[in-house]
């Protein structure tokens, strides 16, 4: 039996739609076929979360005329066009018309392609969210950024599209490993540094609760941070201004993801050292205590998380790699630093001299 514990709402006009938090979600028919009005669906996975859900999520959408599963390799490194493109094949294939509904199965992966693919495909299908890992619920699940990989830079390929709806299922938190968890986490602790202290106070007091998967702790989380990320989106969908909040320490993050090859590190970990990273920068700039950035490294390790980058990574390429990314205006780098804790700031005067001497 599901139990719907919270709704939140995206609110962007004709484009809102319901984020559902609750257990057991995936396998409630009555809720998916709001969103799922069709005959014909696609639901894209990968090879480790398919065995878990498919047949699950399939029942719960009862008979259609037309269901095609896509299973994908599991990882970060096989978030390409060459995917995307297996994808169409494979939908094409099947004689998916306009009408189709694309479900997206997984983590973030999986969520980008399929959403990515869905914006694509006959110009625009429908497409539902179902995130199974932590940093999918809190974060790529919300907000419509959709993208695909390129050996020169992540997440450079893509579009702003809405999902229908997105559906949160906690109970899949309790086959994720480990370091998928904290990885998670990483993202959860970003909403309390750019926007909401209170919270980051209370992930303080409550990691030892999360770590343990205790079900009221990580569903007040996930709430928490998808309100949070829902109330930047609805104010700034694409990224105009504030939304850029939403990317402390990913700058840094994604530099290391695209060095170190995709999928060595996980999002979250390229995220964890990237937000210390910033607080770092932050201090050195006067706008933050050094004792919350002594603070910020130990609720990390708590939570087992990375708080250094990769140890043959040079600053070189940091600064390199940094000068490639999408945040990147008329040739300034624009990095999310933190005023305060709770409150983000961005800034487009840190010049390489500055990064040397944070990176060296």
């Amino acid at each position: 039996m599901s139990l719907l514990m919270h709704t939140l709402h995206v609110d962007l006009q004709e484009r809102s739609y319901p984020v559902y938090i609750g257990r057991d979600l995936l396998s409630d028919p009555q809720l998916l076929a709001r969103h799922v009005s069709g005959a014909q669906v696609v639901i894209v996975s990968n090879v480790t979360v398919a065995p878990l859900y498919m047949d699950r999520l399939r029942a719960a959408l009862g008979e259609r005329s037309r269901v095609t599963e896509v299973i994908l390799p599991d990882g970060e490194a096989h978030k390409t066009l060459d995917t995307l493109s297996g994808i169409f094949d494979q939908v094409m294939a099947a004689g998916h018309n306009r009408n189709t509904t694309f479900v997206a199965l997984g983590g973030g992966v999986v969520g980008d392609i399929t959403g990515f693919a869905a914006a694509c495909y006959q110009r625009g299908v429908n497409f539902l969210q179902v995130p199974t890992t932590l940093l999918a619920q809190v974060d790529s699940s919300v907000g419509g950024k959709t993208a695909v990989n390129h050996p020169l830079g992540k997440n450079m390929i893509g579009a702003f599209y809405q999902p229908q709806a997105v559906v949160i299922d906690t109970n899949t938190l309790q086959t994720l490993p480990r370091r998928e968890l904290a990885a998670g986490l990483a993202e959860v602790i970003k909403y309390g540094l750019i926007c909401d202290e209170p919270f980051y106070r209370w992930l303080q007091e409550q990691m030892p609760r999360l770590l343990a998967r205790e079900e009221a702790a990580l569903a007040e989380a996930i709430e928490r941070s998808c309100a949070n990320k829902a109330r930047v989106v609805a104010a700034d969908e694409r990224e105009a201004g504030l939304r850029a909040i939403l990317n402390l320490g990913h700058t840094f993050g994604h530099a290391i993801e695209t060095a170190q090859g995709y999928g060595q590190w996980l999002h979250g970990e390229a995220v964890a050292v990237g937000m210390l990273l910033a607080a770092e920068l932050s201090a050195r700039r006067g706008l933050l205590p050094a004792a919350e950035v002594t603070a910020l490294r130990e609720l990390l390790q708590e939570a087992g998380l990375p708080v250094a980058p990769p140890g043959d990574m040079t600053a070189g390429q940091f600064i390199e790699l940094m000068g490639r990314d999408k945040k990147v205006v008329d040739g300034r780098l624009r990095l999310v630093l933190l005023a305060a804790l709770g409150e983000a700031c961005i800034v487009d005067d840190v010049g390489p001299e500055e990064l040397q001497a944070l990176l060296g």
